[in-house]
């Protein structure tokens, strides 16, 4: 799976759209857009402490009960 398919799965798992994702971790929200349409690559190590942050705090289990 590429980086950028990752990152979406990430956010939706979340239940965050762009924009609340961007506010959340503090990227542009231009930047992030351009991660996952594949214009520009997204970091590796970057993706993986998003996925260690989300997972630490819960975002993507508190997302699921909500549902």
């Amino acid at each position: 799976m590429e980086a950028r398919e990752e990152l979406r799965k990430l956010r939706e798992s979340t239940g965050m759209n762009r924009k609340e994702f961007c506010e959340y971790f503090e990227i542009p929200y231009m930047t992030e857009t351009d991660w996952e349409l594949g214009n520009r690559r997204v970091p590796q190590y970057l993706l993986r402490l998003m996925e260690y942050k989300v997972r630490v705090e819960g975002l993507a289990e508190k997302n699921k009960k909500g549902r």
